[in-house]
């Protein structure tokens, strides 16, 4: 989801005519600069503090092995698809899809963090407090592969891959964490009388929380990632494959 076209310009205002020479020479820079991509840093922060919660998370036996093989397989497919299907094309000069100044765009990845990574595992903190063993057991998959998405998304924008591979990686845990949060969700309504279920209050904001992914996750998937950001991805790619042939 993240990634931008380059750097805005500032204010123009009409050169004067012995000005023109270094206004070309400006633009010129400036065509340059949006043409290059914004590269993610690989293995930042980020992508190492949710490379860290999913390796935690796996090391607590909380983690199906299901959900590690498929962590496992999207790291062989991507690479599958990066050889067969959709290889680099002018990466140097391929530009990203969205701005990631947008004030909206900053505002949205920061509510799928707070519903989607830290909302959970304050969650997963507490019902280790309260010995919620259920609740835990039901989010943690939730967490485990959106924190490994994170960490995938920081690969595929390391600039080695094309803007499908790019696309790929959400679109592909986004569809998965779906089928995690269901499961969730029905654990948080059945567990009412289920025994180390923690307190009244825990069992509803468990549910708040799993209805809000739901939500969201629904959302991103298919009123944002399939609708509009996979056709400007492949409008963008198939766009420089014609350019080279």
């Amino acid at each position: 989801m993240s990634g931008g076209v380059g750097p805005t310009g500032s204010d123009i205002s009409l050169p004067k005519e012995e000005q023109v020479d270094q206004k070309q020479e400006q633009d010129h820079s400036l065509q340059k600069s949006i043409a290059k991509p914004i590269r993610s840093v690989f293995l930042s922060l980020r992508h190492l503090n949710c490379l860290a919660v999913a390796i935690v998370l796996s090391a607590s036996g909380m983690v199906a092995p299901p959900d590690f093989a498929f962590v496992l397989f999207s790291v062989f497919y991507m690479h599958f698809l990066s050889k067969v299907a959709f290889p680099s094309l002018l990466s140097s000069k391929e530009p990203s899809i969205f701005n990631p100044q947008k004030k909206i765009l900053r505002l949205y990845v920061f509510i799928g963090a707070i519903i989607g990574l830290y909302g959970p595992i304050a969650y997963i903190l507490h019902g280790i407090y309260e010995g919620d063993k259920e609740g835990i057991k039901a989010a943690a998959p939730h967490v485990f592969l959106l924190a490994s998405q994170v960490f995938m998304e920081g690969v595929a924008f390391s600039g080695k891959f094309s803007t499908p591979i790019r696309a790929f990686v959400p679109v592909f845990y986004n569809s998965r964490r779906i089928f995690t949060i269901v499961d969730w969700l029905r654990t948080e309504i059945y567990k009412i009388n289920a025994e180390h279920s923690g307190s009244y209050r825990r069992i509803y904001v468990g549910r708040i929380l799993a209805v809000a992914n739901m939500a969201f996750w629904c959302f991103n998937l298919f009123g944002f990632l399939l609708p509009i950001y996979l056709p400007k991805v492949f409008k963008l790619y198939y766009s420089f494959h014609k350019e080279k042939n």
